[in-house]
């Protein structure tokens, strides 16, 4: 037969302040006159040594009614039979100890087994827990991570029911916050030493800053003993209730800065003075005390000691030291062991005291089914701590936030800095009340992500094979923005704005035309005034020589007229020039094409009288009686009318109109003016080019007519240089861009209109002013005069 299983290893202090905590909460309630009047409650005690083999063994004798008793009450009445069971400590020995107690309806009562798995109560009918579930805590982790900004960590956790439960609600938990873990790594104390340092060297190789650890303290201790034996980075720890709350791992230097939940701090009065009442009579009675205090003094009580051992005089006083047992200034699972207690008293007390008066005496017999019907129902206040259970066994969730600072001594010391209440509304929960201190110390948060946050104007690009938080930041593309940080996406601008140079704003589109402010805009409108200013000085010149010899030969009336016509084409440019509106779009296309056919008009008509004059000089011809003055009034009347007539159609049908052009240019707005029918403007120039052409033909047939001053030669330069820049107008208006097209335009009208004026009237001006010698009819009519 195997040896029956024994405990191994130094004895947990703390586990024995737990235990020492339920007998002081027993004999509370043996001496009330309130709770289960008249009735003592009697209790055992038997050490599992965190192992489930040995829980469940125990568990075993418990529902057998069998009585090995470590530490006893010797008065019981009713010995063997287990009304409640207060424990265990660990979450996979209480669901081995729930497997088989459930059965028998015999309620179990956790102080610290938090595995969210025992909510089950299908698998778990019987048991209740005074500590909350992993479930709260894993969210709670989950949001204390996402509020300092830490979206790529790691994992490590008990390879238990514990670790691995609890683990995977706080991974759950972690991924619908967005964040993303590195690596998740499980141990246990009993595996090979190899794969404890697999552990150790992948937290040592990591690029995770934060690591969350959803470890057992004795587990705990194993890792970090490990990761002192070579240097390794600085890490965050966050860490769950079991180990952050743990008074032994403060020695560890490198959890410096480690923070996570804890059960919140509490009092029990008497504690204190009940665990320090220790004489070596009491210590003696117990082999659980013995051992501890063996191990205290480092001396062997009784008799029969080794010759280098020494043996307890009974001058040690527990006082004197420093260890988990004696230390009650941070009660935390120790109040749940004792609330665990008083559930089970209140219990039971209401299964056996029910409609009875609470001074009498109770009945003594009750079963346990009774028991754990009234647990469900527990609901009281110890000490100002509230004291009940939910439908599935669990208190309400508060946790306080705890911090691992280090001392001005240079000692680390636990200090709650905030608080973490589950009943509060979604997003209320979480409160930080005072500044927390992190890895070595430090006072800023460290920083730990896969990838830096991608500024507004950028989005995010994942990285091939690698979770969702490792992403490269791209620029967004040409006319989108992104507003916010690591935003997924850019989107466009609306189709007047455009984004600045961040590309995190959408500003309104610049507009753009030809403007007068401009110096563009300023050398065509002095051209345009300045043409205008020379037409009306050569009339003036003209009208004050009008009796020449070279004004009236050069028919007077049509040079005037041209020259008015002339003044207007160049002063018609300048409505092209500023914002476009309705009138200013109506007006520049017909008044443009109404004044050059007046002018071409005008051209053609002197070019006829020229023809007209030379005929009328050979023998037996009156041709001249044709085209007078009349006729020729007529002509220039009529040549225009057709082209008035042209503009009114194509406004009455399909005017031109100003128009925000957002196609020709993505970053701003071209405002020009749309043509409305883009037929009725090409008839309108098609006109004017049909008059130029027929006007060159006829000033080249009369350009070698023999006189001295042959008017026909200058028509024919003047047309010859009006045909090519209107020819060359067409594909340069085409392919200009923007304000450029009309800057264009009015650069052919100009163009044209200073051709025409230069070609015809110059040579006259300069005889009249310079060469007046030549302004005689008797010049005039000498062919061979040179």
């Amino acid at each position: 037969m195997p040896e029956p299983p024994r405990c191994t290893g130094s004895i947990d202090s703390r586990e024995l302040r737990f235990s020492r905590a339920m007998v002081f909460a027993i004999e509370e309630i043996n001496q009330s006159t309130e709770l289960l009047p008249g009735i003592k409650l009697g209790y055992q005690i038997h050490d599992s040594c965190a192992s489930v083999p040995l829980a469940m063994h125990v568990t075993f004798q418990l529902s057998n009614g069998l009585d090995p008793v470590f530490y006893t009450n010797n008065n019981c009445s009713h010995s063997g039979m287990v009304m409640a069971i207060v424990g265990e400590s660990g979450s996979t020995p209480s669901i081995s100890m729930s497997r088989i107690i459930g059965s028998f309806n015999i309620p179990q009562v956790s102080h610290f087994a938090t595995c969210a798995c025992l909510s089950d109560k299908q698998q778990f009918p019987s048991f209740f827990r005074t500590i909350p579930s992993d479930q709260f805590q894993s969210d709670a982790l989950a949001k204390l991570i996402k509020h300092f900004g830490w979206t790529w960590i790691g994992a490590v956790r008990s390879d238990s029911d514990y670790g691995n439960n609890g683990m995977a609600s706080f991974l759950d938990a972690a991924r619908k916050e967005g964040i993303c873990v590195e690596y998740s790594e499980s141990f246990y104390r009993t595996h090979p030493h190899s794969r404890i340092q697999r552990v150790a060297d992948i937290i040592r190789r990591s690029t995770a800053m934060v690591v969350v650890a959803f470890v057992a303290s004795g587990d705990m201790r194993i890792l970090l003993n490990e990761l002192l034996r070579e240097p390794s980075p600085p890490r965050q720890w966050i860490g769950s209730e079991s180990w952050v709350t743990d008074p032994d791992l403060l020695s560890f230097s490198i959890c410096a800065g480690a923070i996570g939940f804890g059960i919140q701090q509490s009092v029990i009065p008497g504690l204190r003075e009940f665990l320090l009442d220790l004489s070596p009579t009491k210590v003696a009675a117990s082999p659980l005390l013995t051992e501890f205090w063996e191990d205290a003094f480092n001396c062997q009580l009784g008799k029969g000691t080794a010759i280098d051992e020494s043996v307890c005089d009974g001058t040690e006083e527990i006082e004197t030291i420093q260890d988990p047992y004696t230390d009650t200034s941070q009660l935390r699972i120790t109040n749940m062991v004792y609330k665990a207690v008083y559930a089970i008293a209140h219990a039971i007390h209401n299964a056996v005291c029910q409609d009875r008066n609470a001074t009498t005496q109770c009945d003594k017999y009750t079963g346990t089914k009774q028991v754990l019907s009234q647990l469900k129902k527990v609901n009281f206040s110890k000490n100002g701590y509230d004291v009940s259970f939910d439908a599935n066994g669990d208190p309400v969730a508060r946790y306080e936030l705890v911090n691992w600072q280090k001392s001005e001594s240079g000692s680390i010391d636990m200090v709650t800095v905030g608080l973490y209440d589950a009943s509060l509304p979604e997003g209320q929960e979480f409160l930080i009340n005072r500044n927390l201190t992190w890895v070595d110390g430090g006072t800023q948060v460290p920083v730990s992500v896969c990838s830096d946050s991608c500024p507004p104007g950028t989005r995010k690009v994942l990285q091939k094979g690698k979770p969702i938080c490792c992403y490269d930041c791209l620029l967004c593309p040409e006319g989108e923005i992104s507003n916010v940080t690591d935003s997924p996406d850019c989107f466009p601008c609306p189709k007047e704005l455009w984004p600045n140079a961040e590309k995190d704003t959408c500003f309104p589109k610049p507009v753009e035309f030809l403007s007068f402010d401009e110096v563009l805009g300023i050398i065509l409108a002095a051209f345009s005034v300045g043409g205008a200013c020379l037409a009306i000085i050569i009339a003036a010149v003209f009208f004050h020589h009008r009796t020449s010899p070279i004004v009236r030969a050069n028919n007077s009336e049509l040079s005037f007229l041209l020259l008015l016509s002339l003044t207007l084409c160049f002063l018609c440019s300048l409505t092209f020039i500023g914002a476009p509106s309705d009138w200013s779009c109506m007006l520049r296309h017909t008044a443009f094409g109404i004044t050059f056919v007046l002018c071409i008009s005008c051209v053609l008509g002197k070019t006829i009288v020229v023809l007209m004059a030379f005929k009328a000089t050979l023998p037996g011809s009156n041709v001249m009686k044709w085209f007078g003055p009349l006729q020729q009034r007529m002509t220039v009347v009529s040549f225009t009318f057709i082209q008035v007539l042209i503009c009114a159609i194509w406004l009455g049908l399909s005017p031109p109109f100003p128009m925000k052009n957002l196609i020709l240019y993505k970053e701003r707005i071209i405002l020009e003016c749309a043509l409305g029918s883009a037929i009725g403007f090409w008839v309108v120039l098609g006109y004017i080019g049909l008059l130029a052409v027929f006007c060159f033909v006829l000033a080249v047939l009369a350009r070698k007519l023999p006189d001295n001053f042959n008017e026909a030669k200058l028509i024919t330069f003047s047309m010859l240089i009006f045909c090519a820049v209107w020819i060359t107008f067409i594909p340069a208006y085409v392919s200009s861009p923007g304000k450029f097209t009309v800057a264009v335009e009015i650069f052919a009208i100009l163009a044209s209109s200073f051709g025409l004026i230069l070609c015809i009237f110059a040579p006259k001006c300069y005889i009249i002013l310079f060469k007046p010698e030549k302004n005689t009819k008797k010049h005039l009519m000498n062919k061979n005069d040179s």
